[in-house]
């Protein structure tokens, strides 16, 4: 098959620029396992906070407030709760100011969540511009605008090896030969390795596995209104889910992109901070899994033409934040590759450009 345009990589990036793409250039995007968002996209904590992470994912994530606020049910009101206690000053002060959280007293705190204990926090700030994303909606919403606009999307469709011939790349994958005029890299934790398979000089991305269990909800109490909490140094968080709870450590451990699964060590580490600051021990967990975070040597998104190959673009380095500043990130790629003007200020494109490693 041909196409103007063959993006590697069929997560909440790749997916949401084929949508931008499809009304304007052939595509074809090519994912390696059965189905779309299965690696990152398919385990993230699915929260819409505009100034969480890196100055240049807060500028795209504030960029996305627009698309998210109107498409109809893709945000749900969450908030959140930041809280820290003896030794945590001057995290919880650094975090809370980049975040926009106003200070509230401890008895607010405990009045919103129950379960924390009153004599262990004595830091609490919240924020209600937190929102929960529907991912799935949202990720097939965009599958679906691109289907419609004759985008082709393949999953079990593994690439093996990558060319140039006549002008244009050529891709072996699991379900035959494939060319393409731009190639674009999206492929979440093995864009370095897609790199190396294209010739192409890698980055030097780092992924980091961050885990996650899901545990019964405290003493069977309703969670169904408790913001997202944080501790501070974002040493835990807590989520409420489907009336379950579930919590990560927050680890950023270095890791060779692979299908990640949590640590038991890790986890128990990490629901032990949590459970120092709640007045209910965890007793079991319903289940746990692992993602990997990828980023960038700087920590910011790389979205541009490679600098010594032009044909070939980068959509990397979500770092986590991929769903939350997918639609200005998938909006400035489009704009890019169809040589349109951005719609971002001309200092974040060069922030995010490959450009910045070097030629």
């Amino acid at each position: 098959m041909d196409a103007d345009v063959v993006i590697i990589g069929g997560g909440i990036a790749g997916v949401s620029l084929a949508a931008r793409l499809a009304p304007f250039s052939s595509v074809l995007l090519l994912e390696a396992e059965p189905v779309l968002a299965h690696h990152a996209s398919g385990r993230s904590a699915a929260l819409y906070e505009p100034r969480y992470g890196s100055p240049a994912v807060v500028e795209l994530s504030l960029a996305s407030s627009g698309f998210f606020h109107q498409t109809e049910g893709i945000l749900s009101p969450r908030g959140l709760l930041m809280v820290g206690g003896a030794g945590h000053a001057a995290a919880f002060a650094t975090e809370s100011a980049a975040m926009g959280l106003e200070p509230l007293t401890v008895a607010k705190a405990c009045a919103m969540v129950p379960v924390l204990d009153p004599a262990a926090i004595t830091l609490a700030a919240f924020s209600p511009d937190a929102w929960d994303i529907d991912t799935d909606r949202l990720l097939q919403g965009f599958a679906r605008t691109a289907r419609t606009a004759g985008a082709v999307l393949r999953t079990g469709a593994a690439v093996t090896a990558i060319g140039r011939s006549g002008g244009l790349w050529q891709l072996t994958t699991a379900q035959g030969l494939v060319t393409g005029r731009v190639l674009v890299n999206a492929a979440g934790a093995w864009v370095d390795r897609v790199a190396q398979m294209a010739g192409v000089r890698p980055l030097g991305f780092t992924p980091y596995r961050r885990s996650m269990a899901r545990i019964p909800a405290p003493d069977g109490m309703d969670v169904a209104r408790w913001p997202m909490m944080f501790g501070a140094g974002e040493s835990w968080y807590a989520k409420p889910d489907a009336g379950a709870l579930i919590v990560s450590p927050a680890e950023e451990h270095a890791a060779e992109p692979h299908d990640a699964w949590a640590d038991d060590m890790v986890l128990a580490e990490g629901l032990a901070r949590y459970e120092q600051m709640v007045t209910a021990p965890v007793t079991r967990l319903l289940s746990s899994w692992a993602g990997l975070r990828t980023f960038a040597p700087d920590r910011a998104l790389v979205i541009g033409a490679d600098a010594r190959e032009p044909s070939f673009f980068w959509l990397a380095g979500q770092g986590g934040q991929g769903f939350q500043c997918c639609p200005a990130a998938s909006q400035l790629a489009a704009d890019l590759i169809l040589e349109r003007p951005a719609e971002v200020a001309a200092s974040l494109v060069q922030a995010l450009s490959p450009g910045r490693f070097g030629a």
